[in-house]
């Protein structure tokens, strides 16, 4: 069985900078911080009882014959994209409703990347966790969001985050004291 844990996020500055219609122009930057709730998602073989199958739970249940049949879709979309297409169950849960404003849908995202790719054995790189959350969430699905909450749930503690016309984004970490870190958190 495979658990991810993907905290969710406080932004402190530069919110609508992530967004291309602004860094395509000039660069944006934000800082963020991960805080310590969570987004947990497991994945698991599913038994032998529902052969080729997928049996989804989230705040509804899914049992599928097909990726392309799944309701969810981030999970239809991650699903694809890690190349992961039947005999498996899927659960999620968080410490805090989806809604609140805390880049939930990107640390679910994120968290459920993670987990499919470990789940195929592969080892994936935060970047690349949060560049394939963006293109689901962003390119897949056509969300008007910007790229800061993929970012910074793939990469977690407090950073500064750059995102350049280029399409190229930085990633630096905010050095800080142990008692402000616990503060923020």
């Amino acid at each position: 069985m495979i658990i991810t844990r993907t905290p969710l996020r406080v932004s402190f500055c530069g919110g609508g900078t992530d967004l291309p219609s602004y860094y395509l122009q000039q660069q944006g930057a934000v800082v963020s911080t991960t805080i310590n709730k969570y987004v947990y998602i497991t994945i698991n073989r599913l038994s032998p009882y529902f052969p080729n199958r997928i049996l989804i739970k989230y705040s509804q249940t899914e049992l599928v014959d097909s990726v392309d049949e799944i309701h969810h879709p981030i999970i239809r979309e991650a699903m694809k994209l890690a190349g992961v297409v039947d005999s498996v169950e899927i659960t999620s849960m968080a410490d805090i409703p989806a809604g609140t404003g805390l880049g939930s849908s990107s640390s679910y995202a994120v968290g459920l990347l993670h987990a499919l790719h470990t789940y195929r054995g592969e080892y994936v790189s935060a970047a690349r966790l949060a560049e394939e959350a963006c293109e689901i969430e962003i390119g897949r699905l056509k969300d008007p969001i910007g790229k800061q909450d993929q970012y910074i749930a793939a990469y977690g503690g407090i950073c500064h985050i750059r995102f350049n016309p280029d399409e190229s984004v930085f990633v630096d970490p905010v050095v800080c004291t142990h008692p402000t870190k616990m503060a923020l958190e």
